[in-house]
């Protein structure tokens, strides 16, 4: 297939030395932090919150770690990231009958049964690897999420996507391929284009359906006031854990979740059909982001509950008070 690529003729080295990159990438407006050396991995905690563009603090990073490599987050940068992909090994028939050998193929695809053009005109970086990034400002207001391939609201086959919770490794950056480090390249260097409407279309997921879709769970067994206390305290937690996860710990949050409520309906203090209603309503703003959707939240409650009942929860009695003898 032939695909529309930008003009390049040639690379255009991103800066000189990692400090200097990351300031660059910081100067362009796109909070940066350090990666572990030759790597895409992290190398702080939380690392969207401390992504800066404060040169101070770049800085004292880099001159304490000058081997790092510099992450963008994209989230606070305000990114949209295509990751275009090289196939390496077997490529699929159904794409090799289409001459489809890279992720940046099936963008051009895509955008040809859109018919739309080939978003090619942005600032765009060559990986090691033989791939690509596109970079691309959200719209305001888009709820744009992170893909992979074409899972959930993913775009295709080598072609993923960057945005909130996600990083880039920036222009500078180095990877080690065949032995050999091998720097992160500015291709085509000029501004950062709005994602097109098109685009934007396809990876926006889904409103979350209403609350009042689900029936109402049924009334609670009857049980003391106590364990009723315990079950509607118990409830009110696991809901609001399972409200505000954050991408990435959503699936497990929710079993966690279940499992919790599982262990009391294992003693007949609350039904499956409650907890499913309960964790239901209170996962409804993560359906449609970022792959998470209906099916993956009844099957992992389904799957919490029938954990934590094999293990029914024990309420202790308080303890009676001691009785104080007297001291003769």
């Amino acid at each position: 297939m032939t695909t529309t690529t930008a003009p390049t003729p040639a690379l255009v080295p991103a800066t000189t030395g990692l400090l200097a990159a990351a300031l660059d990438a910081a100067g362009r407006g796109w909070p940066v932090f350090p990666l572990a050396p030759r790597s895409k991995r992290p190398a702080i905690p939380d690392w969207q919150q401390r992504a800066t563009c404060d040169p101070d603090r770049i800085r004292r990073w880099w001159l304490r770690h000058p081997l790092h490599n510099i992450g963008i987050a994209c989230g606070p940068a305000g990114l949209l990231v295509l990751d275009l992909d090289a196939a390496h090994g077997l490529i699929p028939i159904h794409w090799a009958r289409r001459g489809i050998t890279h992720g940046r193929d099936v963008l051009t695809l895509l955008a040809q049964q859109a018919g739309e053009p080939d978003p090619v005109d942005t600032f765009t970086v060559a990986t090691p690897r033989g791939g690509e990034h596109r970079y691309f400002a959200r719209p305001s207001g888009s709820r744009l999420r992170s893909t992979v391939g074409a899972r959930g609201r993913g775009l295709g086959w080598h072609l993923d996507t960057r945005g909130p919770g996600a990083l880039v490794a920036a222009p500078g950056s180095l990877a080690v391929v065949h032995g050999v480090p091998v720097p992160y390249a500015i291709t085509w260097d000029i501004p950062v284009a709005v994602l097109p409407g098109w685009l934007v279309c396809a990876l926006t997921p889904p409103p979350a359906p209403p609350p009042t879709a689900h029936p109402p769970p049924p009334p609670l067994p009857a049980t003391s006031r106590r364990v009723s206390a315990y079950v509607h305290a118990a409830v009110t937690a696991e809901c609001r854990n399972v409200a505000t996860a954050t991408e990435g710990h959503r699936h497990i949050t929710v079993y966690a979740a279940a499992a919790a409520l599982g262990e009391l309906h294992g003693n007949g203090w609350i039904s499956a059909a409650a907890i499913t209603h309960h964790l239901t309503v209170a996962a409804r703003n993560h359906l449609g982001v970022a792959d998470f959707d209906a099916r993956e939240l009844t099957t992992t409650i389904r799957d919490g509950i029938a954990a934590g009942q094999e293990n029914p929860r024990i309420l202790t009695d308080r303890p009676a008070p001691r009785l104080q003898l007297a001291i003769r």
